[in-house]
Protein backbone atom coordinates (compact mmCIF):
# COMPACT_ATOMS: atom_id res chain seq x y z
CA UNK A 1 0.00 0.00 0.00
CA UNK A 2 0.94 3.55 -0.83
CA UNK A 3 0.03 6.74 0.88
CA UNK A 4 0.13 9.75 -1.40
CA UNK A 5 -1.78 11.94 0.91
CA UNK A 6 -5.39 13.63 0.41
CA UNK A 7 -8.39 13.67 2.55
CA UNK A 8 -8.20 9.74 3.56
CA UNK A 9 -4.63 10.85 5.18
CA UNK A 10 -6.18 14.36 6.91
CA UNK A 11 -6.67 15.62 10.13
CA UNK A 12 -7.15 18.85 11.60
CA UNK A 13 -4.66 21.30 12.25
CA UNK A 14 -4.60 24.30 14.70
CA UNK A 15 -7.45 26.05 13.05
CA UNK A 16 -9.87 23.69 12.70
CA UNK A 17 -9.42 23.03 8.96
CA UNK A 18 -7.88 19.66 7.58
CA UNK A 19 -4.76 18.84 5.93
CA UNK A 20 -2.82 15.82 4.99
CA UNK A 21 -0.36 13.94 7.69
CA UNK A 22 -1.44 10.95 7.98
CA UNK A 23 1.03 8.01 6.94
CA UNK A 24 0.40 4.96 5.13
CA UNK A 25 0.80 3.01 8.36
CA UNK A 26 -1.44 4.85 10.35
CA UNK A 27 -4.38 4.64 7.80
CA UNK A 28 -3.73 0.97 8.21
CA UNK A 29 -3.57 0.84 11.75
CA UNK A 30 -7.28 2.72 11.68
CA UNK A 31 -8.73 -0.87 9.71
CA UNK A 32 -8.85 -3.20 12.27
CA UNK A 33 -10.67 -5.69 9.51
CA UNK A 34 -7.77 -5.54 7.17
CA UNK A 35 -6.27 -8.01 10.08
CA UNK A 36 -8.49 -10.87 8.93
CA UNK A 37 -7.66 -10.96 5.91
CA UNK A 38 -5.06 -13.37 4.43
CA UNK A 39 -2.64 -10.42 3.21
CA UNK A 40 0.81 -9.34 3.94
CA UNK A 41 0.62 -5.79 3.91
CA UNK A 42 3.55 -3.19 3.36
CA UNK A 43 2.92 0.10 3.45
CA UNK A 44 5.03 3.07 2.45
CA UNK A 45 4.12 6.65 1.93
CA UNK A 46 5.47 8.71 -1.20
CA UNK A 47 3.96 11.74 -0.65
CA UNK A 48 1.43 13.61 1.64
CA UNK A 49 -0.34 16.06 -0.62
CA UNK A 50 -4.06 16.73 -1.41
CA UNK A 51 -4.55 15.05 -4.59
CA UNK A 52 -4.99 18.59 -6.32
CA UNK A 53 -1.18 19.40 -6.20
CA UNK A 54 -0.04 16.12 -7.39
CA UNK A 55 2.27 15.76 -10.69
CA UNK A 56 2.70 13.90 -13.21
CA UNK A 57 6.75 13.39 -11.44
CA UNK A 58 4.87 11.94 -8.83
CA UNK A 59 3.08 9.70 -10.68
CA UNK A 60 5.96 8.75 -12.35
CA UNK A 61 7.70 7.93 -9.50
CA UNK A 62 4.82 6.67 -7.89
CA UNK A 63 4.76 3.88 -10.93
CA UNK A 64 8.78 3.50 -10.57
CA UNK A 65 7.81 1.82 -7.04
CA UNK A 66 5.28 -0.07 -7.75
CA UNK A 67 7.74 -1.54 -10.68
CA UNK A 68 10.29 -2.70 -7.87
CA UNK A 69 7.77 -4.45 -5.78
CA UNK A 70 6.03 -6.21 -8.10
CA UNK A 71 9.56 -7.58 -9.60
CA UNK A 72 10.09 -7.83 -5.79
CA UNK A 73 7.09 -10.53 -5.06
CA UNK A 74 4.08 -8.05 -4.88
CA UNK A 75 0.93 -9.88 -6.17
CA UNK A 76 -0.97 -6.34 -6.07
CA UNK A 77 -1.31 -2.92 -4.93
CA UNK A 78 -3.27 0.04 -3.36
CA UNK A 79 -2.35 3.50 -3.95
CA UNK A 80 -4.58 6.10 -1.59
CA UNK A 81 -5.07 9.75 -2.72
CA UNK A 82 -6.95 12.36 -3.01
CA UNK A 83 -10.09 12.25 -4.86
CA UNK A 84 -9.63 15.44 -6.73
CA UNK A 85 -7.39 13.75 -9.42
CA UNK A 86 -7.87 10.18 -9.07
CA UNK A 87 -9.94 9.88 -12.83
CA UNK A 88 -6.47 11.33 -14.18
CA UNK A 89 -4.06 9.87 -11.86
CA UNK A 90 -5.63 5.84 -12.09
CA UNK A 91 -5.62 6.34 -16.20
CA UNK A 92 -1.91 7.63 -15.75
CA UNK A 93 -0.94 4.51 -13.64
CA UNK A 94 -3.00 2.24 -15.87
CA UNK A 95 -1.03 3.42 -18.76
CA UNK A 96 2.21 2.69 -17.52
CA UNK A 97 1.59 -0.79 -15.86
CA UNK A 98 1.39 -3.55 -18.64
CA UNK A 99 1.38 -6.56 -15.51
CA UNK A 100 -1.13 -8.86 -14.45
CA UNK A 101 -0.92 -7.46 -10.88
CA UNK A 102 -4.16 -5.58 -9.90
CA UNK A 103 -2.99 -1.37 -9.31
CA UNK A 104 -5.98 0.09 -6.86
CA UNK A 105 -6.47 3.25 -6.40
CA UNK A 106 -8.77 4.39 -3.33
CA UNK A 107 -9.68 7.40 -0.81
CA UNK A 108 -12.40 9.05 1.18
CA UNK A 109 -14.50 11.98 0.70
CA UNK A 110 -15.36 12.24 4.41
CA UNK A 111 -12.32 13.08 6.13
CA UNK A 112 -11.34 11.42 9.70
CA UNK A 113 -12.68 13.89 11.81
CA UNK A 114 -16.11 13.20 10.24
CA UNK A 115 -18.58 11.18 11.02
CA UNK A 116 -19.27 8.04 8.75
CA UNK A 117 -15.95 8.57 7.36
CA UNK A 118 -15.56 6.18 4.40
CA UNK A 119 -11.80 5.89 4.48
CA UNK A 120 -11.66 2.80 6.45
CA UNK A 121 -14.16 1.20 4.65
CA UNK A 122 -12.78 2.41 1.26
CA UNK A 123 -9.30 0.57 2.22
CA UNK A 124 -10.79 -2.57 3.41
CA UNK A 125 -12.73 -3.10 0.16
CA UNK A 126 -9.50 -1.95 -2.03
CA UNK A 127 -6.82 -4.44 0.25
CA UNK A 128 -9.46 -7.04 -0.75
CA UNK A 129 -10.03 -5.95 -4.30
CA UNK A 130 -6.16 -5.92 -4.98
CA UNK A 131 -5.76 -9.72 -3.17
CA UNK A 132 -8.25 -10.97 -5.04
CA UNK A 133 -6.92 -13.52 -7.93
CA UNK A 134 -10.05 -12.44 -10.25
CA UNK A 135 -8.69 -8.85 -10.33
CA UNK A 136 -5.53 -9.93 -11.91
CA UNK A 137 -5.30 -8.86 -15.53
CA UNK A 138 -7.45 -5.68 -14.89
CA UNK A 139 -4.56 -3.57 -15.05
CA UNK A 140 -5.64 -0.05 -12.72
CA UNK A 141 -9.23 0.48 -11.09
CA UNK A 142 -10.57 2.80 -8.73
CA UNK A 143 -12.70 1.00 -5.95
CA UNK A 144 -15.32 3.51 -3.66
CA UNK A 145 -18.36 2.72 -2.17
CA UNK A 146 -17.47 -0.99 -2.75
CA UNK A 147 -17.76 -0.77 -6.55
CA UNK A 148 -14.78 -1.72 -8.66
CA UNK A 149 -14.59 0.81 -11.81
CA UNK A 150 -11.83 0.70 -15.08
CA UNK A 151 -9.20 3.79 -14.64
CA UNK A 152 -9.89 4.14 -18.37
CA UNK A 153 -13.55 4.83 -17.38
CA UNK A 154 -14.72 6.25 -14.16
CA UNK A 155 -14.91 9.94 -13.29
CA UNK A 156 -16.01 11.78 -10.46
CA UNK A 157 -19.46 12.99 -10.60
CA UNK A 158 -20.29 14.94 -7.65
CA UNK A 159 -18.18 17.54 -5.17
CA UNK A 160 -19.46 16.11 -2.09
CA UNK A 161 -21.26 12.41 -2.26
CA UNK A 162 -19.48 9.39 -1.00
CA UNK A 163 -21.12 7.89 -4.44
CA UNK A 164 -19.13 10.47 -6.19
CA UNK A 165 -17.35 7.98 -8.45
CA UNK A 166 -19.27 6.58 -11.78
CA UNK A 167 -18.70 4.45 -15.24
CA UNK A 168 -21.05 6.27 -17.53
CA UNK A 169 -19.28 4.27 -20.20
CA UNK A 170 -20.04 0.93 -19.76
CA UNK A 171 -20.81 0.82 -15.63
CA UNK A 172 -18.56 -0.58 -12.92
CA UNK A 173 -16.62 -3.83 -13.09
CA UNK A 174 -17.68 -5.30 -10.30
CA UNK A 175 -18.58 -4.74 -6.53
CA UNK A 176 -17.56 -5.65 -3.06
CA UNK A 177 -20.00 -8.40 -1.95
CA UNK A 178 -19.83 -10.15 1.59
CA UNK A 179 -16.23 -9.31 1.67
CA UNK A 180 -15.31 -10.50 -1.58
CA UNK A 181 -14.60 -9.07 -5.05
CA UNK A 182 -17.16 -9.81 -7.68
CA UNK A 183 -16.19 -9.14 -11.32
CA UNK A 184 -19.84 -9.40 -13.14
CA UNK A 185 -17.71 -6.80 -16.41
CA UNK A 186 -14.25 -8.01 -17.32
CA UNK A 187 -13.51 -5.51 -20.66
CA UNK A 188 -10.59 -6.20 -23.22
CA UNK A 189 -7.35 -4.98 -21.74
CA UNK A 190 -6.99 -1.40 -22.73
CA UNK A 191 -3.69 0.55 -24.53
CA UNK A 192 -0.67 0.08 -22.45
CA UNK A 193 2.35 2.43 -22.80
CA UNK A 194 4.85 0.43 -24.89
CA UNK A 195 7.61 -1.56 -22.26
CA UNK A 196 10.67 1.08 -22.67
CA UNK A 197 9.54 4.12 -24.61
CA UNK A 198 9.38 6.75 -22.66
CA UNK A 199 11.91 8.97 -22.84
CA UNK A 200 12.05 11.04 -19.79
CA UNK A 201 10.68 14.40 -22.36
CA UNK A 202 7.95 16.39 -20.73
CA UNK A 203 5.44 17.62 -22.97
CA UNK A 204 3.41 20.81 -22.44
CA UNK A 205 -0.63 19.46 -23.15
CA UNK A 206 -3.42 22.16 -22.82
CA UNK A 207 -7.15 21.34 -22.62
CA UNK A 208 -9.34 24.07 -24.32
CA UNK A 209 -13.42 23.70 -24.04
CA UNK A 210 -15.46 24.74 -26.45
CA UNK A 211 -18.19 27.14 -24.96
CA UNK A 212 -21.46 29.24 -26.31
CA UNK A 213 -20.15 32.47 -27.99
CA UNK A 214 -16.23 31.75 -27.87
CA UNK A 215 -15.21 32.84 -30.82
CA UNK A 216 -11.35 31.07 -30.89
CA UNK A 217 -9.29 34.16 -30.49
CA UNK A 218 -7.55 32.87 -27.34
CA UNK A 219 -6.47 29.83 -29.80
CA UNK A 220 -3.63 31.00 -31.41
CA UNK A 221 -1.73 32.36 -28.40
CA UNK A 222 -2.31 29.16 -26.76
CA UNK A 223 -1.45 27.23 -29.62
CA UNK A 224 2.03 28.50 -29.81
CA UNK A 225 3.11 27.34 -26.57
CA UNK A 226 2.11 23.77 -26.05
CA UNK A 227 3.46 20.54 -27.71
CA UNK A 228 0.15 19.01 -27.87
CA UNK A 229 -3.66 20.09 -27.24
CA UNK A 230 -6.98 18.40 -26.45
CA UNK A 231 -9.99 19.84 -27.56
CA UNK A 232 -13.40 19.25 -25.38
CA UNK A 233 -15.95 19.99 -28.19
CA UNK A 234 -19.70 19.75 -28.30
CA UNK A 235 -21.70 16.93 -28.15
CA UNK A 236 -20.00 14.34 -30.39
CA UNK A 237 -17.24 16.55 -31.17
CA UNK A 238 -18.19 20.02 -32.50
CA UNK A 239 -16.50 23.36 -32.20
CA UNK A 240 -17.79 27.11 -33.62
CA UNK A 241 -16.97 27.12 -37.03
CA UNK A 242 -14.57 30.13 -36.41
CA UNK A 243 -12.45 27.54 -34.37
CA UNK A 244 -11.41 25.68 -37.70
CA UNK A 245 -8.65 27.90 -39.02
CA UNK A 246 -7.22 27.92 -35.91
CA UNK A 247 -7.48 24.09 -35.59
CA UNK A 248 -6.46 23.24 -39.18
CA UNK A 249 -3.45 25.52 -38.39
CA UNK A 250 -2.36 24.08 -35.35
CA UNK A 251 -2.81 20.54 -36.40
CA UNK A 252 0.21 20.82 -39.20
CA UNK A 253 2.59 21.27 -36.47
CA UNK A 254 1.29 19.46 -33.28
CA UNK A 255 -1.33 16.43 -32.43
CA UNK A 256 -4.84 17.45 -31.67
CA UNK A 257 -6.91 15.42 -30.21
CA UNK A 258 -11.11 16.03 -30.47
CA UNK A 259 -12.89 14.67 -27.17
CA UNK A 260 -16.68 15.56 -25.96
CA UNK A 261 -16.90 17.73 -23.24
CA UNK A 262 -20.49 16.00 -22.66
CA UNK A 263 -18.71 13.11 -19.76
CA UNK A 264 -20.14 10.15 -21.24
CA UNK A 265 -20.36 8.22 -25.17
CA UNK A 266 -17.98 8.69 -27.93
CA UNK A 267 -17.13 11.25 -30.22
CA UNK A 268 -18.41 10.52 -33.60
CA UNK A 269 -16.66 10.06 -36.79
CA UNK A 270 -19.03 10.17 -39.81
CA UNK A 271 -22.43 11.56 -39.02
CA UNK A 272 -22.04 15.37 -39.45
CA UNK A 273 -20.47 17.54 -42.27
CA UNK A 274 -20.67 20.95 -41.81
CA UNK A 275 -17.98 23.25 -40.74
CA UNK A 276 -16.76 22.87 -37.26
CA UNK A 277 -18.44 19.09 -37.28
CA UNK A 278 -16.50 16.01 -36.35
CA UNK A 279 -16.22 15.11 -40.27
CA UNK A 280 -14.33 18.55 -40.99
CA UNK A 281 -12.03 18.34 -38.30
CA UNK A 282 -10.87 15.31 -38.60
CA UNK A 283 -10.28 15.56 -42.23
CA UNK A 284 -8.23 18.64 -41.25
CA UNK A 285 -6.08 16.66 -39.28
CA UNK A 286 -7.68 16.24 -35.40
CA UNK A 287 -7.37 12.82 -33.99
CA UNK A 288 -10.62 11.20 -32.62
CA UNK A 289 -10.22 10.01 -28.93
CA UNK A 290 -13.03 7.93 -29.43
CA UNK A 291 -14.57 7.55 -26.14
CA UNK A 292 -12.05 8.62 -23.50
CA UNK A 293 -12.38 12.09 -21.88
CA UNK A 294 -11.00 15.13 -22.42
CA UNK A 295 -8.94 14.72 -19.09
CA UNK A 296 -8.23 10.99 -20.02
CA UNK A 297 -7.24 12.21 -23.66
CA UNK A 298 -4.72 14.89 -22.27
CA UNK A 299 -2.80 12.20 -19.94
CA UNK A 300 -2.84 9.79 -22.97
CA UNK A 301 -1.19 12.71 -25.23
CA UNK A 302 1.10 13.90 -22.73
CA UNK A 303 2.90 10.79 -22.46
CA UNK A 304 2.66 9.63 -25.98
CA UNK A 305 4.44 12.75 -26.69
CA UNK A 306 7.00 11.59 -24.10
CA UNK A 307 7.79 8.61 -26.11
CA UNK A 308 8.50 10.88 -29.29
CA UNK A 309 6.35 8.62 -31.34
CA UNK A 310 4.88 9.94 -34.89
CA UNK A 311 1.80 11.24 -36.05
CA UNK A 312 0.52 7.17 -37.31
CA UNK A 313 2.14 6.39 -33.77
CA UNK A 314 -0.28 8.60 -31.95
CA UNK A 315 -3.59 8.10 -33.96
CA UNK A 316 -3.22 3.90 -33.52
CA UNK A 317 -2.60 4.43 -29.63
CA UNK A 318 -5.92 7.00 -29.66
CA UNK A 319 -7.67 3.94 -31.50
CA UNK A 320 -7.17 1.27 -29.38
CA UNK A 321 -7.30 3.09 -26.13
CA UNK A 322 -10.83 5.45 -27.44
CA UNK A 323 -12.42 2.16 -28.50
CA UNK A 324 -12.49 3.49 -32.04
CA UNK A 325 -11.25 0.35 -34.50
CA UNK A 326 -12.50 2.29 -37.71
CA UNK A 327 -9.20 3.35 -38.69
CA UNK A 328 -5.99 0.60 -39.30
CA UNK A 329 -4.87 -0.24 -35.76
CA UNK A 330 -0.89 0.83 -36.74
CA UNK A 331 1.81 -0.31 -34.85
CA UNK A 332 0.04 -0.13 -31.82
Amino acid sequence: MVGLGGTIAMTANASGAVEPRLSAQDLIDAVPGLLGLDVELEARTVRNRPGASLTFGDLHELAEVLAEEFAAGATGAVVTQGTDTIEETSYLLGLLHAGEQPVVVTGAMRNPTLAGADGPANLLAAVTVAASPDARGLGCVVVFSDEIHAAARVRKSHTMSTGTFVSPDGGPLGYLVEGRARIINRPARGFTLPAGSRTGAEARVALYTATLGDDGGLLPSIIDQVDGLVIAGFGVGHVPESWVGHLETAARRIPVVLTSRTGAGSVATRTYGFPGSEQDLLSRGLIPAGFLSPYKARVLLRLLLSTGLGQDELRAAFVTAGALGIYPMGVC
